[in-house]
């Protein structure tokens, strides 16, 4: 009789804790939806200050304006937390065109890679050697690649339903093409924009020279994935014909940023941090709306829709809004090397960076033990449609937190359209749909409640 008593007992509690967790779900995508601010966040983020690269003034702006928002939240602490950051400046208008005959000339929209050099300052135009990937440049040798520019024209795979695989998979003749081209005699790159479908808009992004010598490096650009198809499509008719680019990118020190950061210290157990953020820089070709403007909106909104909801975290959720993500990673890694010295205890973080559309759910790295405990609360999120959990990877802000005891989480929208505008001059506060941000944050909110209510299992030790 006693065991009966207790079986119902633990079901009873567990059906009341189940209604609470529901009630509790409602109220925050309620406040979301019909009294959320992440929407005006943005639309100021966006169309008053505008892109935020790294060492800018706007992005200055931004970390003053963040930081007296968080301010008006009333929250426990806010603060911003030193970081260098490079500065690289664009400088005028790049311009290309492909030219298959003296004084026949095409114009092709291009735009220089983040990190790249200049041209010389009339430009730079040579022969094309067109490849699929950095592994055709060994088989070409330097005979064939000294002198010219190498285009490298790899698409995104368009069967991939997971566009991020799909970015993955050709994102390293961006990064790594300048720098493994110059060691075989190359004159400058050209790579096809990472886009899936086809326009325009050329699309920048992180290069690296590595330790190349400077006397090796190369000017790199993209080019938009129609001029792409049309420089491939002359090159079959003319493989002699010519291209032509010019840029005035500049590298220059090192300058002081900040990460901005804000938190609400735990009731119970406040030495155990819950981080939730997203990148504060972007790339200057638009505003940054989806990349990462709409990330770091929601991670301010699931600050203040606890509070606007009347409850109080068990632990210290923190906010942070990174700076450096898109062309160096510093402020990730300053705000993990910190975390460290001062031997703080970071037990989850959850990065929103994959564009404000409409939430699937959430990818985890974390143990088997804490990926079951949130395999239980799938029917919570349900009448969402939030249905996406998997174990995965996270985000690279909070990369650098990890170790054997974090749980670490990204959250996953529909990824459909996100490299439409990725890093491309569309991404604007036009392309952003206020209801599907407001979701975004709210299910955002709804996880971090839970994981603050019921806490993370902590790896069981092996004995020695």
């Amino acid at each position: 009789m006693r065991k009966l008593f207790l079986a119902l007992l633990l079901i009873s509690t567990q059906v009341f804790s189940q209604s609470e967790d529901e009630k509790q779900l409602k109220k925050i995508y309620t406040t979301s939806l019909t009294n959320g601010q992440s929407y005006e966040w943005l639309d100021h983020l966006s169309n008053q200050i505008g892109g935020r690269l790294s060492g800018s003034l706007n992005a200055e702006r931004a970390v003053r304006y963040t930081k007296g928002q968080l301010d008006s939240l009333g929250l426990d602490r806010v603060w911003l937390q030193p970081v260098m950051v490079p500065k690289w400046v664009r400088g005028a208008p790049e311009f290309a065109y492909v030219e298959t005959k003296p004084g026949v000339t095409t114009n092709v929209p291009i735009c220089a890679l983040g990190g790249s050099i200049a041209t010389p300052d009339g430009g730079l135009k040579a022969e094309v050697i067109e490849v699929k990937g950095i592994e055709e440049l060994e088989k070409l040798g330097r005979e064939a690649i000294e002198g010219k520019i190498v285009f490298f024209n790899r698409p995104m795979q368009a069967d991939l339903i997971n566009t991020f695989e799909a970015y993955g998979g050709c994102v390293d003749q961006r990064y790594s093409g300048a720098r493994e081209a110059g060691k075989y005699g190359a004159v400058g790159i050209i790579v096809r924009s990472m886009n899936l479908r086809l326009d325009d808009l050329p699309h920048t992004g992180a290069m690296s020279y590595g330790d190349l010598p400077v006397q090796h490096r190369v000017p790199a650009a993209a080019i938009s994935t129609n001029g792409a198809e049309l420089l491939s499509s002359l090159l079959t008719l003319n493989p002699d014909l010519q291209f032509y680019f010019r840029q005035t990118c500049k590298q220059f020190k090192d300058v002081q940023s900040y990460n901005v950061i804000g938190e609400i210290r735990g009731s119970e157990y406040p030495n155990e941090i819950m981080v939730v953020g997203g990148h504060l820089d972007s790339w200057d070709l638009g505003d940054g709306s989806h990349d990462d403007g709409a990330g770091c909106v929601q991670s301010m909104e699931v600050l203040r829709l606890l509070k606007e909801t009347g409850y109080r975290p068990k632990r210290t959720i923190r906010v942070v809004l990174f700076m450096n993500e898109e062309n160096g990673l510093r402020g990730g890694n300053e705000y993990a090397k910190v975390a460290k010295s001062k031997g703080e205890n970071h037990v989850f973080a959850l990065e929103s960076d994959s564009g404000g559309f409409t939430p699937r759910g959430f990818s985890f790295d974390c143990s088997d033990e804490n990926f079951a405990q949130v395999q239980k609360w799938k029917s919570l999120f349900e009448p969402y449609l939030i249905h996406y959990f998997k174990k995965g990877g996270s985000g690279a802000d909070i990369g650098p937190l990890k170790n054997d005891g974090i749980v670490l989480a990204g959250l996953r929208p529909d990824s459909q359209r996100y490299f439409d505008y990725h890093h491309a001059e569309n991404d604007t506060f036009d392309a952003i749909n206020k209801r599907e941000l407001e979701l975004g944050a709210a299910t955002m909110t709804a996880l971090i409640y839970l994981f603050d209510k019921y806490g993370t299992i902590m790896p069981k030790k092996v004995k020695g």
